[in-house]
């Protein structure tokens, strides 16, 4: 008979900062939100599905694998950090530039949202997911603790928070989307929002 043993997983009493901490780093704003967001505007919720569970499984496995052991190479390999800055800097404005021309209906038309695999893959070049992960790691992982059970559990309580707020941008997204009826007004929102992928890369950077 298998019994649950509290006194070998510190989570027990770590869960309601746990699940505050994927509650916020989730909902504030950041590369995903801000994309989803875009991607309601000019795709709609529905539309938007691959790109959202993209996002939600790729950071899992991002989270995972960190719990597990891929943060260390960030301490082991001094050039893999700044790498990735670039690597997610330089998507994030290749991103920025297809918001800032997504404006038109006729350019809509023949555009798709992001995929699940390409969601999916982003997370292991977005900065903001790094940090999400490495800083949940390092604060509610014990390493001399059970391991594998600490990071499933972790997994969960991201997963089940995570999912719920990053929809929450798409579906705010496709009620602005509905609203604007005219190219001008999508073409400044879509203006907005590739000025404000901008500004992430500019923080991510300094």
């Amino acid at each position: 008979m298998v019994r649950w043993a509290p006194e070998r997983i510190e989570f027990k009493m770590n869960l309601g900062a746990l699940a505050l901490f994927a509650f916020v780093s989730s909902i504030t704003p950041g590369p995903n939100n801000v994309m989803l967001w875009a991607s309601g505007i000019n795709y709609g919720f529905r539309r938007t599905f691959p790109h959202m569970f993209g996002i939600a499984i790729g950071f899992l496995t991002l989270l995972v694998s960190v719990a597990l052991g891929l943060g260390s190479l960030f301490q082991q390999v001094s050039w893999l950090s700044p790498l990735l800055r670039v690597l997610g800097s330089a998507y994030l404005l290749y991103l920025a530039y297809r918001i800032f021309t997504a404006g038109r209906a006729q350019q809509l038309s023949s555009a798709r949202p992001m995929s699940f695999l390409e969601a999916a893959a982003f997370q292991f070049v977005n900065p903001k997911a790094w940090v999400m992960g490495i800083t949940a790691v390092g604060s509610f992982v014990d390493p001399d603790r059970n391991l594998f059970v600490s990071a499933a559990l972790l997994g969960v309580v991201f997963a089940t928070i995570n999912l719920p707020c990053i929809a929450t941008w798409t579906a705010a997204g496709s009620a602005i989307g509905r609203l604007l009826t005219d190219d001008r007004r999508r073409r400044f929102v879509n203006a907005f929002l590739a000025l404000l992928l901008v500004g992430t890369v500019y923080l991510i950077n300094t």
